[in-house]
């Protein structure tokens, strides 16, 4: 059992692994390769573009062929790739490395959650999701530290060596673990676009999906915007914002934990609106600067990322109950929509703003408050399965 969930968790941690530990080096690659901030993020936005696309054909080829092929080629990919993004010699060359990894990095991400619910069931499977979350954070805990540190010792380089052996040791493990898919879909991957229709029409599932997407937006707008603020704007180096940006995702770690608690005597559906309040709450102290310097960002974000780690693991779950059949092609459907709206936010981060903290304050407080309201209207129109 721990050695599935040490894997599951894993595989997993592929998009902050594949993105966190190169934060670090985002700002002296705009000095070395004399571009400018919004190209280099590029290699953020096209990375997470293309796993959101590859997410779609991952979870309907493991439904069709079974959990371990399709898994077993996209971490082959992702360690090529990510030896390519190592020899890259430009900001072409590394966009077009990293548009590959991310094909790859999608196989774990869309195939890790089926498997896990191929092999747990109600509360159980609730309980395995907490401690996944717990164990993932350490990745983006870990993973700029990690940059950090290599950059101070080597080249910016070995983080994608990093990487690539991080995915060989995901490879080797999956080609240890037995096919979790007792029974494959029979239908022929041409009717693929009729089960996404009739995903479709699961209200529950995708009313719940879009509002938990929009929820997770200001946190992907933090992760681009995180290097420009920490490093160029606010004069901080790379090791110091890795150990901000640890800061920061400590609260992925505690927050499972305390939900984990909690749930024990209160329900999980009067639990998530807490959750959704500390976010709003949180964006609001920083679009409205009430906190000098670099507490203004570090306070309320960490707060902010306490919130919104408190819900999203319990609300994976929740949104999976939705579903009987097609799992894996749910399972990709949820992270797609999660990770495409991510990435749009990275993109608008990414522009020129006189303020980027202001800016990802409001932004905060805009998506916290839809997915508030959004909330409380999807519980009162429908009825949603609970774990």
């Amino acid at each position: 059992m721990k050695r599935i969930i040490a894997l599951l968790a894993l595989l997993s941690a592929f998009p902050p692994l594949s993105t966190d530990m190169y934060l670090p080096a985002i700002p002296m690659l705009v000095e070395t390769w004399g571009t400018s901030l919004a190209t280099v993020n590029l290699t953020l936005v096209c990375f997470f573009a293309t796993y959101c696309g590859f997410l779609l054909i991952y979870g309907p080829l493991s439904d069709r062929y079974g959990r371990r092929p399709p898994l077993l080629a996209g971490i082959g990919l992702f360690v090529v790739a990510s030896l390519l993004c190592a020899m890259a010699g430009g900001v072409k060359t590394m966009i077009v490395a990293r548009i590959v990894q991310g094909a790859g990095a999608a196989s774990a991400s869309a195939i890790a959650l089926a498997i896990s619910k191929d092999m747990f069931t109600g509360q159980v499977r609730q309980r395995i999701f907490i401690q996944l979350g717990i164990i993932t954070a350490a990745a983006p805990m870990l993973a700029p530290m990690i940059g950090g540190w290599v950059m101070s010792m080597t080249s910016w380089r070995f983080i994608f060596v990093i990487q690539a052996l991080l995915g060989m040791v995901a490879f080797f493990g999956v080609l240890r673990v037995k096919e979790t898919l007792q029974v494959a879909a029979a239908e022929p991957l041409s009717r693929v676009a009729y089960n996404y229709a009739r995903l479709f029409r699961n209200r529950r599932y995708i009313l719940l999906a879009l509002t938990f997407a929009v929820m997770g937006m200001p946190f992907f707008a933090f992760i681009a915007a995180a290097p420009d603020i920490y490093i160029t704007r606010l004069g901080y180096s790379e090791q110091q914002f890795g150990s901000f940006f640890a800061l920061n995702s400590a609260a992925f770690m505690v927050a499972p934990m305390a939900f984990s608690r909690a749930v024990k005597r209160v329900s999980l559906m009067r639990l998530l609106p807490f959750g959704f309040v500390g976010m709003v709450c949180s964006a609001l102290v920083m679009a409205i600067p009430l906190l000098p310097g670099v507490w203004r960002i570090a306070l309320p974000m960490w707060f902010f990322t306490f919130s919104f780690s408190f819900t999203r693991p319990p609300g994976n779950n929740l949104i999976l109950e939705q579903v009987e059949t097609d799992v894996g092609t749910a399972s990709a459907f949820m992270v797609f929509i999660f990770f495409i709206t991510g990435a749009a936010s990275m993109w608008a981060i990414s522009l020129h703003w006189a303020d980027k903290i202001t800016t990802l304050g409001w932004l905060g407080v805009g998506a916290s408050v839809f997915t508030l309201c959004a909330w409380f209207l999807l519980t009162r129109l429908v009825t949603l399965r609970q774990p």
